[in-house]
């Protein structure tokens, strides 16, 4: 039996479909488009009763009507909002500051968990709490209180076993 060669043809290295000259078949996006980010996460890698840092593309989302504060909502947890102070270092960060503790208690909030935030115009915030399994915790209450700021109690919602 004589050996043969093998020829490839149509696989070669850096040829093939759709690399011909290198531009794109679809034109680019408008630059007149708004940005909105209404949902962003955050994963907590450090103590996770310290302020958080919200990603630069949300704070400079609100740029120019920075809030004081805003109200975290857990998802399917009651109408319970709570206050938790906003602070801006001057370079474009925002953190989750005072309140926040309160919050990340009653939640469960701990290492490597993740928080995923939909902003709800009026400085409102709602959160879905994700373990360090990625599945969601679910939380019920039944605290109808909505005013947080008469209340130094750390009033948690109850993850369902």
């Amino acid at each position: 039996m004589a050996s043969t060669s093998r020829t490839r043809t149509g696989r070669g290295r850096g040829r093939g479909r759709g690399r011909g000259s290198g531009s794109s078949s679809l034109p680019p996006p408008p630059p007149t488009l708004p940005l909105i980010i209404e949902e962003f996460f955050i994963v907590v890698y450090e103590d996770p009763l310290v302020k958080k840092e919200l990603p630069k593309k949300f704070a400079d989302y609100l740029d120019g009507q920075e809030p004081a504060k805003v109200y975290l909502r857990a998802a399917d947890c009651g109408p319970r909002l709570w206050t938790v102070e906003v602070l801006f270092d001057g370079q474009g960060r925002m953190y989750l500051d005072k309140g926040w503790e309160k919050f990340a208690i009653a939640h469960g909030v701990d290492f490597g968990c993740f928080g995923h935030f939909k902003y709800e115009g009026d400085d409102v915030l709602t959160v879905k709490v994700f373990d360090g399994t990625m599945c969601r915790r679910y939380y019920y209450s039944d605290d109808e209180d909505t005013d947080d700021e008469s209340d130094d109690d750390v009033k948690p919602c109850i993850h369902p076993l």
